[in-house]
């Protein structure tokens, strides 16, 4: 632990509002180079870190769906597997042994001793001063030289009839009480709602995704489409373009929606499901913290930062979620509290590089990316000045299981020069997040395609079929 000089003017060097991933991140580091901090949050404490809640939830969900899979697929192994076809899911024992699996692997960490915790909600009095109200009521004051906006976002809501009193957000979803039988409606069209559409699915239920436009729009829609005809081939229905109008209970105790189908010229349809999940989005808790009273520049509900994470009030910084244009992600939360707490208190420059950061779609077939989109790749050098090299590949997990259809595909994008510089890899198939690891390192370190076509590739697994990419898109 470093020894700081304590800005005596404020009560503390760092108040960090939020204890999420990149609010601790921040707070631990800067306690580490000798920061007095306070760090306030309804939910944390100093009982330890724990990881974030919803990423681990939707992993181990993701885990069980592939394991009951295996299991239907074993015998084409050579196991003798009675009553595969039978299979039946214990809602309540996975959601209690993921519940389980969460707690013990909270981090414990010498240096939150360090840290003041607040167990509450913070909002601002002024650029240096946040009111406390405590979850036991109690109100305090406290000061800091920097102030650190690190709440995360909320989900949010469609606002129609029967929106709350009949629908659940993705949040709530990760810890239903009871197994969600029947049929499930999921309204959204990003990440979050595709990963539970694939959840459900996978586990044997029931679902239908609802999408005001197109699913997952920003990204590589040559994939996106292999996702969805997937997702499809499994049971999910697709109702793309549409939009809920309202939510009511008929007489079958069942939830009655009623929707507007743009391709139909906003024709009104309706369907009967027995669960709404809303995945439309999330917001800042911008209210909540009074966010007015210092304001800052903000893009909706998200507030503009420079390349410090610096908002446009000079002592007040955002990071994760809830800062402007930023990968909403974890890892890069993380990562970004941490450089940010490395510059205001050891003299250090560096800036957070949020270029090329990887990232994975947990869904049945899963799909991970680094880098530019090749729409994105054709809007910056022309479709003349990249080249893509494709194809499909069959994984060693599926060749005994006799796959109607296979979806595994991968690609690399290059720009079109003397070097080719990979701009992006893409890839769906088993444990895509793994092998996309590994690549996202070297194209930070200046991938090429000559040096990707050079390396030899691991024997029999799926990766090494990036280094045999020869085929090329014409």
């Amino acid at each position: 632990m470093q020894v700081g000089k304590h800005d005596n003017n404020y009560e503390y060097d760092l108040v960090c509002i939020g204890g999420g991933s990149g609010g601790l991140a921040c707070a631990l580091k800067a306690v580490e180079l000798g920061a007095k901090v306070a760090c306030i949050d309804p939910q944390r404490g100093a009982a330890g870190i724990y990881t974030n809640v919803g990423i681990a939830y939707k992993k181990h969900m993701h885990q069980a769906c592939l394991l009951g899979i295996g299991v239907c697929q074993a015998a084409c192994y050579g196991w003798n597997v009675r009553n595969a076809r039978k299979l039946s899911m214990n809602w309540q024992k996975l959601i209690s042994n993921i519940k389980i699996a969460t707690e013990r692997v909270a981090k414990t960490d010498d240096r939150m001793k360090y840290i003041q915790f607040f167990n509450g909600f913070g909002s601002f009095v002024d650029a240096h001063s946040v009111q406390v109200k405590m979850t036991s009521n109690e109100e305090l004051l406290v000061t800091g030289k920097y102030i650190l906006l690190a709440t995360g976002t909320q989900p949010v809501y469609l606002k129609i009839p029967g929106s709350l009193e009949y629908g659940i957000t993705s949040d709530e979803f990760f810890s239903l009480p009871s197994p969600p039988t029947g049929k499930t409606l999921c309204v959204g069209g990003g990440v979050v709602c595709m990963e539970i559409a694939g959840i459900l699915i996978g586990l044997g239920f029931n679902v239908t995704v609802m999408a005001r436009s197109k699913v997952l729009q920003a990204f590589d829609q040559e994939m996106v489409k292999l996702l969805m005809e997937d997702m499809t081939s499994r049971g999910v229905v697709f109702l793309q373009h549409c939009l809920p109008k309202s939510i009511a209970l008929a007489r079958c105790k069942r939830l009655l929606v009623s929707y507007n189908n743009s391709q139909k010229k906003d024709a009104e349809e309706f369907g009967i499901f027995d669960r709404v999940i809303w995945a439309i989005g999330r917001r800042a808790p911008l209210d909540d913290i009074n966010i007015s009273a210092v304001n800052p520049a903000l893009n909706d509900s998200e507030i503009i930062v420079n390349e410090y994470e610096e908002t446009t009030v000079p002592n007040i910084y955002a990071i994760g979620d809830i800062a402007s244009g930023r990968p909403k992600l974890f890892p890069v939360a993380v990562a970004a509290g941490t450089l940010l707490a490395q510059r205001l208190f050891s003299g250090v420059r560096q800036a957070m590089n949020y270029e090329n950061v990887a990232r994975a779609i947990y869904t049945p077939l899963e799909y991970s990316f680094v880098g530019l989109t090749e729409e994105e790749a054709e809007k910056l050098f022309d479709k003349n000045g990249i080249v893509v090299h494709h194809g499909y590949y069959e994984p060693l997990e599926y060749a005994l299981t006799h796959h109607s259809r296979n979806f595994c595909y991968m690609k690399v994008i290059a720009k079109f020069d003397e070097h080719c510089p990979v701009l992006g890899m893409h890839i769906t198939g088993p444990n895509a997040g793994e092998i996309m690891q590994g690549f996202s390192a070297a194209i930070n370190s200046g991938l090429t395609l000559h040096t990707l076509f050079d390396t030899v590739g691991v024997c029999f697994t799926n990766a090494q079929n990036f280094t045999q990419l020869l085929n090329e898109k014409k």
